[in-house]
């Protein structure tokens, strides 16, 4: 079925008002503090699961796609946009819940941790709507635009799933200290 332009222009409306809204709410999260007198200290090792399982199904959809499968291709980034959803989800429920963890380590590995960390967060923040419009793209059957934007966008959301759990096993020593 093809796409009439009035829908495609409110999806990316929704996307445009959708992405704003997360890019402020998880800006301002550090404002916000909850007491739900419930321990979300489990939920680091949920998201960096997640991340990480996020990126095994981006690598899938990738050879999928290279193998000219549209269809599971299209599946699997369903499922990888599904997973970043809760992942955001986790990740934002457990840091307006709980204290943060401040990195321990030392020397240079406490300054990898923080480039691992900033460049992770940076590139988060900006290719959200990036990755949300890719997506669009492809269910829109936009195709030679929405290949244009993954060849982009496609490395940099990987480089966040990896880089995600990454960082959660340098700072899991400094838990509890």
């Amino acid at each position: 079925m093809p796409w009439s332009d009035k829908s495609i222009k409110r999806i990316n409306n929704t996307a445009t008002g959708l992405s704003i809204i997360i890019l402020l709410f998880v800006v301002f999260m550090r404002k916000i503090h909850l007491d739900l007198s419930m321990d979300f200290s489990f939920l680091p090792k949920v998201y960096s699961t997640l991340n990480t399982i996020c990126a095994i199904v981006l690598i899938s959809a990738y050879i999928q796609i290279r193998k000219g499968n549209i269809q599971n291709h299209k599946k699997l980034m369903t499922t990888a946009i599904i997973i970043s959803f809760v992942f955001l989800l986790c990740y934002v429920l457990y840091h307006i819940t709980s204290e943060e963890v401040k990195f321990c380590g030392t020397g240079a590995i406490r300054i990898f941790y923080f480039v691992l960390l900033i460049s992770h967060i940076v590139l988060s923040g900006i290719s959200f709507p990036f990755i949300l419009f890719t997506y669009i793209r492809g269910l829109t059957d936009q195709v030679q635009r929405h290949k244009r934007m993954a060849k982009i966008i496609f490395p940099i959301w990987l480089y966040i799933c990896m880089s995600g759990p990454l960082c959660y096993i340098l700072i899991y020593p400094c838990i509890g200290k």
